[in-house]
């Protein structure tokens, strides 16, 4: 039935879909007669924190929101900031005849689908509407090709939901208590970390290998043009036959690896000056035939990695951008596994490829490509431009990064379905003998394209910023066997083996793709929590691991073993596929996991239990029991697994304030400690490093005595910067009410711990300075406060321009600045630092402002403070726009759901006294009548930080 048709009977039909945006454009294309609106993505989940869980449920189940105990059943509870727009979908679904479901078509999309008939309990006909691009066409077959909601689809996902909470809220509670607070554990997100930390540790233990070699420029004696240059380059490959050592000729420690000739500086230079006067020949030209096919469509992980390559765009930011492409009608949907494009878009682009190129360009027949990805779920097309015909980027009208993003897609689009790019490769040798007697042979690599093909339309990127592209020639001159060469020029280069380079997002992507740990889909959240945690920052476009990831991971490696292996992690995978597939089913397999009980051809021993041991050591089945694992944590040394040896007797920990350095033991004499610097990678602490940060100032550091009071001044280096201090005599009182407090001073921004004298310390303990009193006696001082230097007149504070100024001002300076009006409200804004373009979002500007707490980005209306990875000369647009991103993510929850919950609060509490105080017994709550005063303020403590603790034990797919 089409919408016209079904309108005509008066038909009233709601339409729900996830995004206002969404929501928007499908309204445009369906008219009157449909209501469409948005869920605004989940509407129920499982409870963050056991203050969202019904009173009904208590113990475990309280805590983790899941009843292990009775087939691992889920507890979902309507998010607080959604209970509005809930009732706002039901109050429409009572208007309504029909209701159709138009999430997305992949198991989120479907879980949120189910979840939505389970709250709104629909009395009129449902249908589950799926389309893969937002346009009039897709649309409105999608409304007259409904289907059924896809349950097996949902059991997969709920199965994924329940293992990520099991993971993240029994395993982060040990991060807790043996690391630090407040930090998490995940499924894959923890997977994720050890791939960057394992990265790091390589490149930690490398050593670099010197190499040198020879590179030759060699002369052909004719004038050359374009299509036969007269001189080629030519790398020195062999010495008497045996090949010349290379960077891959050496493994991690700098050890040749292969039987090759290692050059050292004496003999490169050596073998150059013998062969100055060398006749060289041609030894050898051999031509092969090149051919390079088309890349094939984009999927998720494949148009995040060359966005990062190409746009320098984050995962998180590249499907945000992706995100308004799709809900906006641009392109189809950017959540899939998939290469495969329709018929129409292969006839779309097809046709492209013959209007924009020419039919030369266009293949025979069209091009398919099979699918890379293992046990792809996502029922979908490649992403790809929408529509039966393809716009061009000019023709959308698109600007900023979503023109860019569009506009790759579209090339990717296009040029899968044009002819190969076909060519020939050529290497020549040439030899000659040296004045010494050996034989020396250069080789030259050229590659000439005859037929560029689809490379007319794109060139895919590389990570490596050195790597060749595809489209890129090298011409070398037309010669054969035996022409003579003349060496123009032998130069002698030094080089020296470099460490595995550390991840991209790009990289890292790829990755874990190719590991088959996670879902493509998810690995941008994957990698936006890793750096939001603190266990990753950036530098540049590098992924570089902080010294707290270290001992995280060094604490899941020793003692949750398997939860980090990664082929476990791909096989729980693996079997996350089959109960989708309906070939395996949940309850039993969660029982696996979390309790290793033994199921039929589980694989696991007879006796009830068989796998905790074997889930921490890395032997046996692959499904261990977690809650043994995280029972006894007595065999975790805490310190143990935040320590790691530097050298020189020197050791780094990590603490609870952050990671530092020392030597030796506490309280013992010669015991030296430093603090780590925020942003320094872990290869860089070197012993020569660790012992500098130990000689430099730090602790307590004796500037001289006060030649008043006599009391020793010190300087020291505190958990808010340096400053300094008097040592009070022993016996002076530091408690009651004759406590004598010793004079504290924090040293300027132009002061060092370095280059601090007495003379310095005195003058800053001697503020906040008397500066005099006004007409009416009311006195005017000058002080150091924690957002600068400023007067004080009584309750009246007015800032100084600089620090020096406490000690310069006079009266009638400061009479003068009191003398000028107030400036009420915030002072004149500051010049942006940088500016940054069009937020893909909001549309308007960002810059980066200097702001109190620091610089930070801003489109005017949403603020984001930049983080200890960024800096202001580094910032990228698309970290700008990130950050903005994930600010407007975490947006706070209403103040009116607050006020309520406040004013329920003191009703419940009344409410269990009361019972409490008639029924004793009955009472089912954790603090009964029996218990003291105290005890109960305890009990309330412990449950609030259950609560928060609760709330960060963030978990990911």
């Amino acid at each position: 039935m089409s919408p016209t048709s079904e309108t005509a009977q008066g038909g009233r039909r709601l339409v729900i879909v996830e995004s206002p945006a969404k929501a928007k454009t499908i309204k445009g294309y369906l008219g009157p007669g449909y209501t469409v609106e948005a869920s605004v993505g989940h509407i129920r989940d499982l409870p963050n924190g056991a203050a969202e869980v019904p009173e009904k449920y208590t113990g475990e189940v309280r805590r983790l929101g899941v009843d292990v105990e009775h087939d691992f059943q889920p507890i979902y509870v309507v998010n607080a900031d959604k209970k509005a727009q809930v009732k706002k979908l039901k109050d429409l679904l009572r208007d309504s005849d029909e209701l159709f479901l138009a999430t997305d078509e992949d198991r989120e999309g479907e879980a949120i689908a189910w979840h939505l008939l389970e709250v709104l309990k629909p009395k009129v006909p449902v249908h589950r509407m799926v389309f893969h691009e937002i346009t009039k066409d897709a649309i409105r077959e999608a409304v007259e090709n409904p289907r059924a909601l896809n349950k097996r689809m949902v059991d997969a996902q709920e199965t994924r939901r329940i293992l990520d909470r099991l993971y993240g809220y029994e395993v982060s509670p040990v991060l807790w208590k043996k690391v630090m607070p407040r930090l998490s554990a995940g499924r894959v997100q923890s997977v994720a970390t050890r791939l960057v930390v394992e990265r790091e540790r390589e490149r930690i233990a490398f050593r670099s290998a010197e190499y040198w070699d020879l590179t030759g420029t060699f002369a052909t004696g004719r004038p050359g043009d374009s299509s036969d240059p007269s001189s080629l380059v030519a790398r020195l490959n062999t010495v008497d036959g045996k090949r010349v050592a290379q960077g891959r000729d050496f493994d991690s420690l700098g050890q040749l690896k292969s039987d090759t000739l290692h050059l050292d500086e004496a003999n490169a230079r050596a073998l150059a000056a013998a062969l100055e006067n060398t006749q060289f020949s041609v030894r050898s030209v051999e031509s092969k035939p090149y051919r390079r096919s088309p890349y094939a469509p984009f999927r998720t992980t494949t148009l995040q990695q060359e966005a990062s390559r190409k746009l320098g765009f984050g995962a998180k930011a590249t499907m945000q951008i992706a995100q308004k492409l799709y809900e906006n009608g641009y392109i189809t949907y950017m959540r899939t596994d998939s290469t495969t494009l329709s018929d129409t878009a292969i006839a779309a682009a097809r046709a492209q490829v013959t209007h924009l190129y020419g039919a030369e360009y266009l293949p025979d027949k069209p091009r398919t490509y099979a699918g890379k990805v293992k046990n792809a779920q996502e029922a979908h097309e490649a992403i790809r431009p929408s529509g039966d015909r393809f716009r061009t980027p000019a023709e959308t009208g698109l600007t900023g990064d979503q023109f860019k993003l569009y506009e790759l897609i579209w090339k990717r689009t296009v040029a899968s379905q044009m002819k190969d790019a076909v060519g020939n490769s050529v290497t020549v040798r040439i030899g000659g003998v040296a004045s010494d007697g050996r034989d020396a042979e250069f080789t030259a690599s050229g590659k000439t394209i005859t037929f560029h093909g689809f490379l007319k339309a794109y060139v895919e990127g590389a990570d490596d910023p050195n790597a060749e592209l595809d489209d890129r020639e090298r011409r070398l001159p037309q010669v054969t066997e035996g022409d003579a060469l003349s060496a123009e020029e032998i130069t002698v280069d030094g080089h020296a083996t470099k460490p595995p380079a550390r991840y991209t997002e790009a990289s890292l992507v790829k990755e874990l793709e190719e590991r088959e740990i996670g879902r493509p889909s998810t690995y941008a959240s994957i990698i936006g929590t890793i750096l939001d945690r603190g266990y990753v920052f950036k530098k540049g476009t590098a992924l570089v691991p902080s010294f707290l990831s270290f001992a995280v991971v060094n604490l899941l490696e020793k003692h949750f073993g398997r939860l980090v292996d990664y082929d476990f992690t791909a096989k729980m995978e693996d079997d996350l596929d089959r109960i989708a597939r309906g070939e395996a089913q949940a309850v039993p397999w969660l029982k696996r996991f979390y309790f290793g009980e033994t199921v039929p051809d589980s694989g696991f021993a007879a006796g009830g239990h068989g796998g905790a041991a074997d889930a921490g050591n890395g032997d046996g089945d692959h499904l261990g029991g977690l809650k043994e694992l995280v029972t006894d944590l007595g065999a975790i040394d805490a310190r143990e697994v935040s320590t790691f040896p530097v050298g020189n007797d020197i050791v780094l920990r990590v603490g609870r304030y952050g990671p530092y350095i020392e030597r030796g033991d506490r309280d013992t004499d010669g015991h030296q400690r430093a603090d780590i610097p925020d942003d320094l990678a872990p290869d860089e602490l070197s012993v020569e490093y660790a012992e500098e940060l130990l000689a430099k100032p730090s602790g307590d550091y004796e500037l001289g005595t006060d030649p008043e009071t006599g009391h020793q001044i010190v300087a020291k280096d505190g958990r808010y910067g340096p400053y300094v201090t008097e040592v009070l005599p022993e016996g002076t009182p530091k408690t009651g009410k004759n406590a004598v407090k010793p004079r504290t001073a924090s040293l300027f921004k132009s002061m060092s711990l370095d280059t601090v004298t007495l003379e310095d310390a005195l003058r800053l303990m001697s503020l906040p300075r008397v500066v005099g009193t006004d007409a009416e006696g009311v006195e005017i001082t000058a002080q150091n406060g924690r957002y600068g230097p400023y007067l004080k007149k009584g309750t009246d504070s007015r800032s100084l321009e600089n620090e020096e100024q406490l000690f310069t001002i006079t009266l009638d300076e400061a009479l003068a600045i009191y003398a000028q009006p107030k400036q009420r409200g915030r002072a004149a804004a500051k010049p942006p630092l940088k500016e940054l373009g069009e937020d893909p979002v909001s549309g308007k500007p960002v810059v980066v402002k200097d702001g109190r707490f620091g610089p930070y980005v801003t489109d005017g209306e949403t603020n984001a403070t930049l983080r200890s990875g960024d800096s202001v000369e580094t910032i990228t647009p698309e970290r700008g726009f990130e950050l903005l991103a994930e600010k407007r993510a975490k947006a706070p929850a209403k103040k009116t759901a607050k006020k309520t919950a406040a004013k329920k609060a003191p009703a419940k509490k009344t409410a269990a006294k009361k019972t409490t105080a008639a029924k004793k017994t009955a009472a089912k709550k954790t603090t009964t009548a029996a218990k003291t005063t105290a005890a109960k303020k305890t009990t309330a403590k412990k449950t609030t930080v259950r609560k928060t603790a609760a709330s960060s034990a963030v978990t990911d797919d």
